[in-house]
């Protein structure tokens, strides 16, 4: 297993990982598993341009509001774990010949929804 080491700028950012976790695969043929071990990011697969980008931070933003929840007595981030739980920590492509079979506009996108900090991605190929 390989670990990325990811930098986010700002609370909520979207970054295209695609090019590193190809660089993390080994020459085989499998499937490449990516998965973040934080509760506040998520990692998702779609196209990488800008204004799809500001749109699905912007449709976060709409479906969890900056609010009131319990879970702010302890971080006053719920709000950021609640929008990790709608998209999911982990995606999986197929490699083939030691490439990512993505499609022609799909990239690996990491999503942070409590930065800045300094992130880790797994990239394992099984």
């Amino acid at each position: 297993m390989k670990a990325i080491m990811v930098e986010t700028r700002s609370r909520m950012e979207v970054l295209d990982i695609t090019s590193e976790v190809e660089k993390n695969i080994e020459k085989e043929d499998g499937l490449a598993l990516v998965y973040t071990p934080h509760t506040t990011t998520a990692l998702i697969i779609n196209e990488a341009e800008s204004g799809l980008i500001e749109d699905i931070m912007n449709i976060l933003r709409i479906l969890v509001p900056r609010a009131e929840y319990k879970h702010n007595r302890i971080d006053n981030n719920a709000d950021a774990h609640l929008r990790a739980c709608l998209l999911g920590n982990s995606v999986v492509v197929p490699v083939e010949n030691g490439s990512l079979k993505l499609g022609t506009w799909q990239r690996i996108l990491f999503i942070e929804l409590d930065g800045p900090r300094r992130r880790k991605v797994y990239v394992k190929v099984v």
